[in-house]
């Protein structure tokens, strides 16, 4: 699971993403409930960017008295059968979550010790992710994982005996056919570990967090 991101600065929106970035600024790291870009395919089927808070279901959305449940990633068994997730994977809302680094604890010297995984050079890259929006306009956000029991790089993060879990990884040449892919199934394909070897890890202690997560975007 990853549940902490580095989501790239506006100029690479532009750059690299080829889109212009959302008005609101967001912060250098995300975390549940956090603000940050994403990228998705507007109604004609071209990038845009737009705001979202990481968690499908953010806790400012949760009904008073219902059970919080984590919702900032979503497993690929189960994410066509859930209701948190279901209906917006069948309805094809895919998106690019724009990052930097992704952030997993590595338990190897006995305790748990921040790694920071990306690709080398701090190249940005783009994790695979699904959105949903909300009557009040806000949007929300996911990240589809898969085991990663035997990959040589991921199954080296979280507690000994837990499933190990990695997000996804999108080679350039595949984010316009996911983002205009409405077709769960063939979704189900773009889906993949990206490579150990073209990958990038090492240790990254944890920063202070201040304040509370921005739930929209006048609040940032």
């Amino acid at each position: 699971m990853c549940v902490n991101y580095t989501p790239v600065q506006r100029q690479v929106l532009r750059d690299v993403f080829g889109v212009e970035p959302p008005p609101a600024e967001w912060r250098a790291e995300a975390w549940p409930d956090y603000l940050a870009p994403i990228v998705r395919a507007d109604e004609n089927g071209k990038r845009e960017a737009v705001m979202g808070s990481f968690s499908m279901v953010p806790k400012a959305k949760i009904p008073p008295g219902v059970r919080y449940y984590p919702t900032a990633n979503a497993r690929a068994e189960t994410i066509s059968k859930l209701s948190s997730f279901a209906k917006h994977w069948k309805a094809g809302q895919f998106c690019l979550l724009p990052a930097t680094a992704f952030y997993e604890p590595n338990w190897e010297t006995g305790k748990a010790v921040r790694w920071k995984i990306g690709l080398p050079g701090a190249e940005p890259f783009a994790i695979a992710g699904l959105w949903r929006s909300w009557p009040d306009g806000g949007l929300s956000f996911t990240m589809p994982t898969l085991n990663a029991d035997t990959h040589p790089l991921m199954r080296r993060f979280h507690k000994p005996g837990d499933e190990k879990r990695g997000v996804v990884i999108l080679p350039p040449e595949t984010w316009d056919d996911w983002l205009n892919c409405r077709d769960p199934e063939v979704a189900r394909s773009f889906l993949r570990l990206y490579p150990a070897e073209s990958l990038f890890a090492e240790p990254a202690p944890m920063l202070p967090r201040t304040g509370k997560p921005a739930t929209s975007a006048a609040e940032i």
